[in-house]
């Protein structure tokens, strides 16, 4: 497995961007959370208990794509306007593949696109 140098994740419980920082080539790309509203009303209709569960298992699949994701890096930087970002840092801390990763976390409100480049590339300069 290569590792690539640096990533910066904005990220919130339904949406992750990904940029990674490789010198002046920076590329980016989304992962998705796949709950949507519908399931509430589906699982409304179910039971709360079922509701609850459903959201958890969407969730878990969420981070595993992201965490699969960071495993490629050296030093990641986490940050948006939840708490997704710390949840996803616990889930990551008692994986030992992640042991090796630099990972920060840093809270930020909705940002434009450009922001968050210009906020992963000011966050990186500054180490």
């Amino acid at each position: 497995m290569t590792s690539k140098h640096k990533l910066g994740i904005w990220m919130d419980y339904s949406e992750a961007h990904l940029i990674a920082d490789e010198s002046q080539d920076s590329e980016a790309a989304f992962i998705y959370n796949t709950f949507k509203h519908e399931n509430i009303e589906y699982a409304v209709i179910k039971g709360e208990e079922l509701m609850c569960q459903k959201i958890q298992q969407h969730l878990a699949a969420y981070y595993k794509k992201i965490s699969d994701v960071i495993a490629h890096y050296k030093e990641v930087i986490l940050f948006g306007p939840t708490d997704a970002k710390t949840e996803l840092l616990k889930i990551l801390k008692v994986d030992f593949r992640f042991e090796n990763i630099k990972i920060e976390v840093q809270t930020s409100d909705k940002m434009t696109e450009y922001q968050k480049q210009a906020l992963v590339q000011t966050l990186f300069a500054m180490q």
